[in-house]
């Protein structure tokens, strides 16, 4: 029997495992803006964007003082977060440059466009908007087709002046 996900169903949060509490707290509250909305003790805290009760979720009650998962292994590739604007996204590469916080890539989708980053923890980090549905790429019978191109840095950072 063949089954659809209703159309409204999304994803919820991510639950990290980390290795030191406050050093990511440092990326994800300080650097990236995201707000605690509980301490679970002193192992794990949860944050999220404009009150929901969690985005993401720290934990290190497997990993205090962990090192990184291997790269070459089964596991999270990297969580994705959604900006509402091209302006928006902008505004948090302008931080993370004035930060000097390394970033592992950039790029244009089609339907998007991306910053690549790591967390502390060395967790793969998307951070994009979307771009209007109509102005997706479709192939010749209409499907979707997205892509993989260079991002304009300097075209994004504009954004900012505008």
């Amino acid at each position: 029997m063949s089954y659809s996900m209703p159309p409204q169903t999304h994803i919820g949060h991510v639950h990290l495992k980390v290795a030191d509490l406050e050093r990511a707290l440092g990326f994800y509250r300080d650097l990236l803006g995201f707000e605690v909305q509980q301490y679970f003790g002193s192992s794990a805290v949860f944050l999220s964007a404009g009150g929901y009760h969690h985005h993401i979720g720290l934990n290190t009650w497997h990993s205090k003082n962990a090192q990184p998962a291997p790269v070459n292994s089964a596991g999270l590739f990297h969580l994705a977060i959604v900006y509402p604007t091209r302006k928006d996204l902008a505004a948090i590469l302008k931080r993370l440059l004035d930060a000097h916080h390394p970033m592992t890539g950039f790029a244009n989708h089609g339907v998007s466009e991306a910053l690549y980053t790591n967390d502390p923890d060395k967790n793969g980090v998307e951070l994009y908007w979307d771009k209007p549905k109509e102005n997706w790429p479709k192939d010749a019978n209409g499907n979707l087709d997205m892509i993989t191109e260079a991002l304009d840095i300097e075209d994004l950072l504009a954004e900012l002046n505008k």
